[in-house]
């Protein structure tokens, strides 16, 4: 069923590109990428080209798509950064070499399965300065936590110190934030009486401080997805030129399976959709829609595909089905044609994850040198 859609074509030679050009710009400032392939749902493909653009460390949420890189041959550090489960220790010590931390019971834990497995398990101790999702809002914890570690642990190796921004609350990564992080590595430091391998200020967000070339010099690592698999959250919602990047990893392609005049407002009395919720809907009169092979079950928010033909305009979804206003298109579209979509990134975790979407990986620059 190789030709059968929807179909996701995934260019790992842009993501190659992306990856490399990342890694080279951090690291004109000292700083290390943790390639994070969760956004590819740890696709071993994609995780190959982080490897081979020669990220420091392979890095997911996901224990599952660790193990699935290492299976594949790939021998970077494999990082944990999600906050691991106390009943998930004994993998998160087997699979991953290093992991992102913020509570003491859990390092407790991963210890005593590092003894067990006669391993030495490395951490990073996360910091809250704001963003309220993970990490260690109370810092005088936080220092006494490392501390205890420095002094009480055998198996567990406090490596670092990281937080996180952006990705709940929406605080930015500001220069006054990172400076905040280094200072509280410094009170570690003077803790335990040496100095930490790693500073590990943010995701892909942080990149908005390497594009203005003012992160401060301790910042050593960063943790990237989207910045290279989309490469489009600093371009549409900073206004950044990313344009030596590619944002055409992704292609999205379905088929139309109907064609037909219809009604733009629903016929009869109207409840909730096959979701639960309750729609509204503009009477526009009978316009031209398509309608196609694939729906939310594939890829999640129909608001968040992209079309890449003019005069198409994405109208509702079912579980299965996608519908689209074709009526002002630029061309006849006919049942069996494909339309073609670019993606954000939360569709491309949809898409990578749903077993009904065929994935075909393209190896070779479609366009001209970046």
């Amino acid at each position: 069923m190789k030709q059968r859609y929807p179909k996701l074509e995934i260019n790992v030679a842009h993501l190659r590109h992306n990856v490399a050009k990342i890694v080279d710009k951090c690291g004109s400032m000292g700083i290390q990428v943790a390639g994070v392939v969760k956004g590819a749902n740890g696709l071993v493909e994609v995780s190959k080209a982080f490897d081979e653009a020669g990220v420091a460390f392979i890095a997911s949420s996901r224990l599952e798509q660790l193990e699935d890189a290492k299976d594949a041959g790939i021998e970077k550090k494999m990082m944990l950064i999600r906050i691991p489960m106390l009943s998930e220790v004994e993998d998160v010590v087997r699979i991953a070499d290093i992991s992102l931390n913020s509570e003491l019971e859990v390092i407790k834990a991963l210890n005593a399965e590092a003894r067990k497995q006669n391993k030495l398990h490395k951490v990073i101790l996360m910091a809250d300065v704001g963003d309220l999702r993970e990490g260690f809002w109370d810092k005088d914890e936080l220092v006494d936590v490392a501390e205890y570690i420095e002094n009480r642990m055998i198996n567990i190796q406090l490596v670092g110190i990281g937080f996180n921004v952006g990705c709940y609350g929406s605080t930015l990564p500001t220069v006054e934030k990172m400076e905040e992080l280094i200072g509280l590595a410094e009170r570690i430091e003077e803790r335990i009486g040496r100095e930490l391998e790693y500073i590990s200020g943010g995701a892909t967000s942080s990149l908005l401080r390497v594009w203005d070339g003012n992160i401060p010099e301790r910042i050593n690592l960063l943790r990237i997805g989207e910045g290279v698999l989309m490469a489009r959250d600093l371009d549409v919602f900073y206004g950044y030129d990313m344009s030596e990047l590619y944002q055409d990893i992704f292609r999205l392609k379905a088929e139309i399976i109907e064609v037909k005049d219809k009604p733009t407002f629903p016929v009869g009395t109207i409840g909730v959709d096959a979701f639960g919720h309750t729609v509204a809907y503009t009477d526009r009169g009978i316009r031209r829609r398509a309608l196609l092979g694939m729906g939310k079950v594939d890829y999640g928010d129909p608001g968040e595909l992209l079309p890449m033909e003019e005069g198409i305009e994405i109208v509702g979804a079912a579980s299965d089905h996608t519908i689209v206003d074709v009526e002002d298109a630029a061309k006849e579209w006919q049942v069996g044609d494909v339309m073609q979509f670019d993606v954000c990134y939360a569709t491309a975790v949809y898409l990578t994850s749903s077993r009904n979407v065929n994935i075909e990986y393209i190896d070779e620059a479609k366009n001209s040198e970046k």
